[in-house]
């Protein structure tokens, strides 16, 4: 059982365990230690960060740490999350490392690794990484003298990503003649976003690239896209794409100000790529939270939905296991395999982007080929983490309506895997129904925990 990696790496508040320097410190020696004896040749470590004011002192802890082990050191500043997968693999470094706590607000952060194939590490060297913490054996590895690591700042970190990611875009294409509003959340793409899409031909009205330290995701961002949809209709622009804290999650909005998320958006791409014969299988894999229409569009269009548990790293994994390329969640976690190991807003953007100047259509129209079933989603706040398996009555409870919803609709309970949190998600038909059975788990949660 871990104890301190949930769904996405370590995640809290800022200067509270686990989030803070002497934890960060640590697990840069335990990333050090397993990835220096993994390879043979000069071991090196990437650390990327997002905008918030703790990323300071918990990148020099990490930094601390990992060059205490005798392992090199790669600074590239504030970067998206996507972007530290990509120079990761493309510098050969052994592991990457991004200090964010994405969507969250300032006073949080969060700590993702990679592996040097860009990847992130799957569940059982995170519990290598949580053993070693609590082990003596880093104390007894560390070197002394000449063997100390170095730290190095690579100063074209964000060209050699920006070029990256316009290469994703089709050669022949460009942005010409579009206007799009960008708001990148004060956060880690507030630089490397805009010269992408002004780059491609675009005129871009940017928001949100202002980063003080403490306004990153405040009201703006792919959590808050209200100001982004007025100033497209304002503007009449063609589209507006907003991007979360660390930059691996977008949602857009139609050049009538209307939201499109990550469902419509795998709904768009994976018609156009099934028409170009370039999706795998005929396959998009997503998660237990993608909507019911996207399952009946794909269905329409020949081809399938594969659903996995909550998080982008189990849509990966399962398609890297079945040789899946294309997959994603309805909140904006885009991942297109054929370019990239996780999920990036950027590159899901400029997907999107070349579906519509190929089509010649805007983007309210390619939409509209996915009906949204209604959703409910409600969040039970307790006071500590509960498992779902000791709430009393609940597994009863869950089958009894579920059998009343049938084949209309669909029921999931999960535990958040960062916070105290127990998510009933209610889908189906009729709004009424799926309304009033999700208040109804909620309420037998709530009478059966303690409620913070």
């Amino acid at each position: 059982m871990r104890k301190l990696f949930g769904t996405d790496g370590i995640r809290g508040l800022a200067n509270v365990h686990p989030m803070t320097t002497d934890v960060a410190m640590n697990l840069g020696r335990a990333v050090a230690y397993i990835f220096r004896n993994e390879r043979s040749r000069n071991p090196r470590v990437l650390i990327g960060k997002d905008t918030r004011l703790s990323c300071y002192m918990l990148e020099n802890a990490l930094a601390a740490g990992i060059c205490s082990m005798g392992v090199d050191v790669l600074l590239v500043g504030p970067m998206p999350t996507p972007a530290i997968a990509f120079l990761t693999t493309s510098m050969r470094a052994d592991a990457g490392v991004v200090i964010s706590a994405s969507h969250n607000p300032f006073q949080d952060n969060g700590i993702k690794l990679f592996s040097h194939d860009g990847f992130k590490l799957p569940d059982r060297v995170e519990a290598r990484i949580e053993e070693l913490l609590d082990s003596p054996t880093l104390q007894k590895e560390m070197p002394t003298g000449k063997d100390v690591g170095k730290a190095y700042r690579i100063d074209d970190a964000q060209g050699r990503y920006i070029v990256f990611a316009k290469h994703t875009f089709p050669k022949e294409l460009t942005l010409d003649g579009l206007k799009i509003v960008l708001d990148c959340a004060n956060g880690a793409t507030y630089k490397v976003a805009p010269a992408v899409f002004e780059e491609l031909g675009a005129e871009v009205i940017k928001i949100g690239v202002e980063p003080n330290g403490t306004n990153i995701n405040e009201k703006c961002g792919a959590l808050y896209p209200e100001l982004m949809q007025e100033i497209v209709k304002t503007n009449g622009a063609d589209m507006g794409i907003a991007l979360d804290g660390d930059g691996d999650r977008v949602i857009v909005v139609d050049e009538k100000g209307n939201v499109v998320d990550g469902d419509h958006i795998m709904a768009i791409c994976a018609k156009d790529m099934i028409e170009n014969k370039k999706l795998n299988y005929n396959t998009v894999v997503a998660t237990v939270m993608s909507n019911m229409g996207l399952e009946k569009v794909l269905k329409d269009l020949g081809g399938r939905l594969v659903r996995t548990q909550v998080g982008d790293r189990y849509v990966v994994e399962t398609m890297r296991e079945k040789g899946y390329n294309f997959g994603g969640e309805q909140s904006g976690h885009l991942v297109f395999m054929d370019h990239i190991t996780t999920g990036d807003g950027i590159l899901a953007a400029l997907q999107l982007l070349a579906v519509m100047q190929r089509t010649k259509r805007p983007l309210s129209e390619l939409a509209s080929i996915m009906e949204t079933f209604p959703q409910i989603l409600v969040n039970v706040r307790l006071k500590e983490r509960v498992p779902l398996e000791e709430i009393k009555g609940l597994e009863e409870l869950q089958s009894k309506l579920a059998d009343k919803l049938g084949s209309r609709g669909r029921i999931l309970i999960r535990a958040s895997g960062t916070e105290p949190v127990i998510r009933v998600m209610v889908e189906g038909e009729d709004s009424d129904e799926i309304e009033a059975i999700a208040q109804e788990l909620a309420s037998h949660i709530e009478k059966q925990c303690e409620t913070a």
